[in-house]
């Protein structure tokens, strides 16, 4: 039973783990600015960006994949400036219009393009491949101090790892510069702590993050995880530090948790088969935000101390 956990279960929950703490982490400052929109629209337009860059290079390499994400989510930015400035649209409305039209577009060039080759699909792009992110060669837990069975990991594993390592390493460096950036803005920019700087670096940071766990978890899980842990966490503390903390605590229950309640719990409830663990580990994650909201400590009213930080 062990063997098959490690070659079936282990590599898929750990990557979903891996992807749900690196959303999570730059989520938390995302959710205190109220941009949580931000990471929902560049989950949605990252799709014809990977899906354009999948047809010029043939192949899905997180290289290309990044690149091509990158130039749809300035596509995007210059489309909502156009319709705000032309149309006299609300900012919200028009980064509504623009996201949801790409993803749209996203998924017209899916269906309209050859891609048996490669996992990329309009299912895929909502769902991703989780399940199928098998470790064949990890025939047991000696597996992990094997040279050669490591070597047969699937690549989103250390893909996300360094990807996880490169958001820690962000919020460390900056991390006061995001504090005070996210509290006070003019003050940040007072005493010469260029918030403007660090919000162009905190999008970076989102996008990468999002473009990196979407060929894994699909958008779905991307999402809720920029939104829900972090909003879960400052129900549980006003402190910037703890919330962090917090936020990765719950990150993991619902990658861990909603991993095995989708491969087993139709199965304990008397149903032949599994269901989406992108889908059950996005809804556990809404499930700890709604028993925060009833039982966090926070929940009667979030008193932002930036000194406290």
């Amino acid at each position: 039973m062990s063997n098959e956990f490690v070659q079936l279960s282990l590599a898929p929950m750990l990557i979903g783990t891996l992807a749900c703490v690196a959303c999570a982490l730059v989520g938390n400052f995302l959710v205190l600015r109220r941009q949580s929109l931000i990471g929902d629209a560049v989950a949605h337009v990252a799709l014809p960006g990977i899906v354009g860059a999948f047809l010029i290079t043939g192949t899905v390499a997180a290289g290309p994949m990044l690149v091509g994400a990158a130039v749809a989510a300035v596509v995007a930015v210059l489309l909502i400036e156009l319709i705000r400035r032309v149309g006299k649209v609300e900012p919200g409305a028009a980064m509504g219009v623009v996201f949801t039209t790409m993803f749209a577009a996203g998924v017209l060039l899916l269906e309209r393009t050859d891609t048996s080759k490669v996992h990329l699909d309009v299912e895929h792009a909502l769902y991703g491949n989780l399940e199928s992110l098998i470790w064949l060669a990890g025939d047991s837990w000696g597996s992990l101090l094997d040279p050669a069975a490591l070597a047969d990991l699937p690549p989103q594993l250390p893909r996300l790892a360094i990807v996880l390592l490169v958001v820690v390493a962000f919020i460390a460096i900056f991390w006061k510069e995001l504090v005070i950036g996210t509290f006070d803005a003019a003050f940040a920019e007072s005493i010469g702590a260029r918030p403007t700087l660090t919000s162009y670096a905190l999008i970076v940071m989102v996008a990468v993050a999002a473009v990196a766990a979407f060929d894994a978890v699909g958008s779905i899980i991307v999402i809720a995880m920029f939104i829900c842990p972090p909003a879960a966490a400052r129900l549980m503390t006003d402190r910037m530090g703890p919330q962090i903390a917090w936020s990765v605590v719950f990150a993991v229950i619902s990658a861990v948790l909603g991993y095995i309640l989708a491969g087993y719990g139709p199965l304990w409830l008397g149903a032949r088969s599994s269901v989406s663990a992108a889908g059950m580990i996005a809804t556990v994650s809404g499930i700890v935000l709604f028993l925060c909201c009833l039982f966090g400590p926070r929940r009667r009213g979030v008193k932002v101390a930036a000194n406290r930080a």
